[in-house]
């Protein structure tokens, strides 16, 4: 590899005894000899340093609606520039963005960018905030809070995107840019993160703790249900009771549906009664905002005051059809607040997705 503009050097790694480097930027702690790539593919080894190898380079730009990411209790209605790059540092069996996160070509960064022109691009789009997503931000840590400091400028938000496997000092520098996540808890079991994520459970767990104690990020959560893998009772009750427990009753938690995808194409997508039910058993443990996703169910995905169950925020998949808030955020009928980064009045984007590539708008 030979020094270009897509290459920045890194912090987080340290020389091992034996002659290798250690990158200590996720657990998977990667020993690398010169020229090697980490498990993520997109961190290297080049001139005895580990470096970024997709500085500056996207798999592409879409403007989402926030609810997409899934978020529903930030900006409701706002539209929220998306990108990604490619590679991983988990290895997920089931992933539904395969072909970037998997992606091994170059091909995949067509789109070039400097934090300054994303920033510049979301505000010329009207975006309100910028989506680190497609693949976990965590492997282009120093893109993307390049990134986020040039959005922030302009008074465009940050939001990222993350299964949460990162290790504590970098994890701390990261947040520090940060306004919104969205954080995979893929499932509740160790079992299935090392066999099924090629990761582990508790470094999620101590994201998820750090963000709730330590940061004023606005999060969510998200589990993908998969039949027979992290759908039973027992695990959900587990989990929905760890949420309220260490992180409080106003995380809001989303049950997604699987398809069948990369590697595991034999095992049949989510029923939606499995979604409901899971719903059922957060919002049974004081879950007090649970929704369903990858299926049309609008009551399911629908706001309700956790208080009085007035209907506070309708929606219709990622459009918004319904708005009973007062102007700072409560409830007409109980005064009750609505937990999340609320305005007074809702973005107006809809479910529109506007595929974006930033060399046409020069």
């Amino acid at each position: 590899m030979s020094l270009d503009s897509s290459i920045a050097p890194t912090t987080y790694w340290h020389a091992l005894d034996d002659g290798r480097i250690q990158c200590d930027l996720c657990p998977r702690f990667c020993k690398l000899h010169e020229g090697q790539r980490g498990f993520c593919f997109v961190r290297a080894r080049q001139n005895d340093q580990i470096v970024l190898t997709t500085y500056g380079r996207s798999s592409g730009f879409c403007v989402d609606p926030i609810e997409k990411k899934p978020l529903y209790h930030f900006l409701p209605g706002t539209p929220v520039l998306s990108f990604g790059t490619a590679g991983c540092n988990l290895g997920c069996k089931f992933c539904q963005n395969w072909d970037i996160s998997k992606s091994r070509e170059a091909d995949t960064l067509a789109d070039e960018a400097s934090p300054e022109r994303i920033a510049e691009t979301a505000s010329r789009l009207g975006c309100r905030s910028v989506a680190f997503t497609y693949n976990d931000p965590v492997i282009f840590h120093e893109y993307a809070i390049d990134v986020a400091r040039a959005c922030r400028s302009r008074g465009i938000r940050a939001v990222a995107v993350t299964a949460g496997e990162v290790c504590p000092e970098p994890r701390a520098e990261f947040y520090r840019h940060m306004d919104a996540a969205n954080v995979d808890l893929k499932a509740f079991t160790e079992r299935f993160y090392r066999e099924i994520a090629a990761g582990h459970l508790q470094p999620v767990l101590e994201t998820l703790e750090y963000l709730r104690r330590e940061t004023d990020v606005w999060f969510e959560l998200t589990t993908l249900l998969i039949p027979g893998q992290n759908d039973s009772d027992a695990e959900l009750d587990a989990m929905t009771r760890w949420v309220v427990d260490r992180l409080g009753p106003d995380v809001p938690l989303h049950f997604s549906a699987f398809h069948p995808d990369y590697r595991m194409r034999d095992i049949p997508a989510t029923a939606p009664a499995t979604l409901r039910r899971a719903r059922e058993i957060a919002m049974r443990n004081g879950v007090r905002y649970a929704y369903v996703g990858n299926v049309h169910d609008p009551d399911c995905d629908s706001t309700f005051c956790p208080s009085c169950g007035t209907r506070l925020i309708g929606r219709d998949w990622f459009e918004l059809t319904h708005w009973n808030l007062t102007e700072d955020g409560r409830c007409p009928c109980c005064s009750s607040p609505c937990a999340g980064v609320i305005e007074p009045e809702p973005g107006r984007w809809g479910r529109k997705r506007q595929p974006v590539r930033l060399a046409s708008l020069d």
